[in-house]
C-alpha cells in the first residue's frame, strides 16, 4: 500500500476531527499530512514509527505528530488485541487566532516542539483517557472546551520525550515515502529470517549502492542499523508483553547470536534486558 500525502476531513458541525479507530490491526502505511495529530492507544501493541525513530507501544501510549511529519503504527502480535484508539486531528488555523495570547504560550511551545513527535508518559495519558474516550460523543462544544484542556495538560503537567531526530526535518515524495514503507513490511515479514540488503534493494528496483545512498540520505543510518534496531525495538515489547525469558526473546526478535543480541540492546537502550524487564514492571 502507497504512502502518501492523505486528506482529512471535518464534519459540518465541527471544526477539528475525532475518530475512534477499531480494527484488527492497523492499515494505514507511512503517510503524512498538513494537521497536527494527536493519538492515544485504547488498546492494542506493535512499533510505531515517526519520523527516523521506531519504539513500542501498547495501552496508554499518547504522542502528538507534528504537521508534515511522517508516521504509523504498525501492529504486532504479542498480544491477541484488536486496535483500539482515539485519534484527533486539526488543522494550524483551528488556534491561530489564540497560540499568540498568554495563556496559551504553553500549548505554543507544544505545538512547536511536535515538530519532531512528542511522546507523552503513560501515567499523565492514562489519567487522562477518560477525556480521550468521551471526546468523540460529547458536543462540538464540549469536545473543543475538551481539547484544549488534553492540550493544556500535556504542555503544563506531562513528561515528555522528542522522537524524531533533530536532522530529520526533510520532506520526502510520495515515491520515497513508499520506499520507506516497502522496507519496513520487508523487516516485518522477515525478522525471523536472514535480512538481505540486496534483497530489499531489488524489490525496490535499486541497485545496492543505491539503495544504500538512498537509506543513509534518509535516515541517517545504516541499513542494518536500522534493522538492528528494530530488532532491539520489538525485544523490547516482548520483555514487557511477555514472560518469556531473556534468551527466548532474543531469538523471537531475530537475533541468533545471544552476545550479539546483549551487545545490541544495551547500545540502543543503554541497560540490559533484564534491567529494561525490571524498569518497566515498576511503572506498569
Amino acid at each position: 500500500m502507497k504512502a502518501q500525502l492523505r486528506e482529512v476531513t471535518t464534519s459540518a458541525d465541527c471544526s477539528f476531527r475525532v475518530k475512534v479507530f477499531e480494527d484488527r490491526q492497523f492499515q494505514a502505511a507511512w503517510h503524512f499530512h498538513p494537521q497536527y495529530e494527536l493519538t492515544y492507544m485504547v488498546q492494542s501493541t506493535g512499533i510505531r514509527y515517526v519520523g527516523d525513530s521506531m519504539h513500542p507501544f501498547d495501552r496508554g501510549d499518547l504522542v502528538l505528530v507534528g504537521r508534515n511529519l511522517p508516521h504509523s503504527w504498525k501492529t504486532v502480535k504479542v498480544k491477541s488485541e484488536d486496535v483500539k484508539c482515539v485519534i484527533i486531528q486539526w488543522d494550524e488555523s483551528l488556534l491561530a487566532d489564540w497560540l499568540p495570547k498568554p495563556e496559551f504560550a504553553a500549548i505554543r511551545q507544544l505545538l512547536v516542539s511536535s515538530s519532531r513527535g512528542i511522546a507523552f508518559d503513560r501515567n499523565t495519558a492514562l489519567r487522562l483517557e477518560g477525556d480521550f474516550v468521551k471526546l468523540p460523543q460529547q458536543p462540538p462544544f464540549e469536545r473543543l472546551l475538551t481539547l484544549l484542556k488534553i492540550l493544556h495538560t500535556l504542555a503544563a503537567e506531562a513528561d515528555s520525550e522528542l522522537l524524531a531526530g533533530p536532522g530529520f526535518g526533510k520532506a520526502l515524495s510520495g515515491k520515497e515515502s513508499q520506499r520507506v514503507n516497502l522496507i519496513n513490511n520487508y523487516i516485518k515479514d522477515n525478522i525471523l529470517e536472514q535480512i538481505r540488503l540486496d534483497e530489499v534493494a531489488e524489490l525496490l528496483s535499486l541497485s545496492k549502492e543505491a539503495f544504500c545512498r538512498f537509506f543513509k540520505k534518509t535516515f541517517d543510518k545504516t541499513f542494518m542499523q536500522y534493522v538492528n534496531e528494530y530488532k532491539v525495538t520489538l525485544a523490547s515489547q516482548m520483555l514487557i508483553e511477555t514472560d518469556l525469558s531473556v534468551s527466548e526473546v532474543g531469538y523471537r526478535s531475530g537475533f541468533n547470536n545471544l552476545s550479539f543480541f546483549y551487545r545490541q540492546f544495551s547500545r540502543y537502550k543503554q541497560q540490559s534486558p533484564q534491567t529494561y524487564r525490571q524498569q518497566y514492571q515498576k511503572i506498569g
